[in-house]
């Protein structure tokens, strides 16, 4: 088990042990790989994953739980949920945000729960009702700067379905220029211009359902 924070595009894996997904990472010239847990570890990896020559960074430990914890303390943790929705055909709901293709997502709101964030972000950036939830794909981490701030955001992203391909209506007050249901060609098509994260989540789905 690991857990995957994208700073850009670039992966941190912070793990247990580095299993068969992590391997090919290893052995590259431009991944950073740390096994001592300390603060100074923690704080020698992030300034790794801020570097240009970098573009991967392993960090090991035998308890996940206090390494994830040493790491989340470095950043402001910003929480959201979002959805990918499809049709009964397997279309997918993509929308194109500031030039990249995205799924819809959004902060979650005092005392919203995570479900109900979801399902009022995509209804609020494409316009589209009649929305069942259905489980939990993944969560994914990225990582930005905002106002000389470190922040982490955590996605919780959800499966969700809707009865037909309903007319789409984009949220222009979000930025978003386009909203459009997509086959398996055209996600596929974005996805080379979308953020890794976004590529995580719908690989996830795909080799789910």
């Amino acid at each position: 088990m690991h857990i995957k924070i994208y700073f850009n595009d670039k992966p941190l894996f912070l793990c247990e042990e580095v299993d068969k997904t992590l391997e090919p990472y290893r052995h590259h010239d431009d991944t950073i790989l740390i096994d001592e847990f300390s603060t100074q570890a923690v704080n020698s990896m992030l300034h790794e994953m801020e570097r240009s020559t970098i573009h991967a960074g392993i960090f090991v430990h035998n308890n996940l739980a206090a390494l994830q914890k040493a790491f989340w303390k470095k950043f402001i943790v910003i929480k959201a949920a979002g959805g990918l929705v499809h049709t009964k055909k397997k279309d997918i709901l993509m929308i194109l945000r500031r030039g990249k293709w995205d799924l819809p997502k959004g902060k979650l709101d005092a005392g919203e729960t995570l479900g109900h964030c979801a399902i009022r972000e995509v209804g609020e950036e494409t316009g589209i009702t009649q929305i069942q939830l259905k489980d939990q794909l993944l969560t994914t981490y990225h990582t930005y700067h905002e106002s000389g701030k470190f922040i982490l955001k955590e996605s919780y992203w959800f499966e969700m379905t809707v009865p037909d391909n309903q007319t789409l209506i984009p949220q222009q007050a979000e930025n978003i220029q386009e909203a459009i249901w997509a086959n398996e060609e055209k996600v596929n098509e974005n996805l080379l211009h979308s953020f890794p994260s976004v590529v995580d989540v719908i690989h996830h789905f795909w080799q789910n359902k």
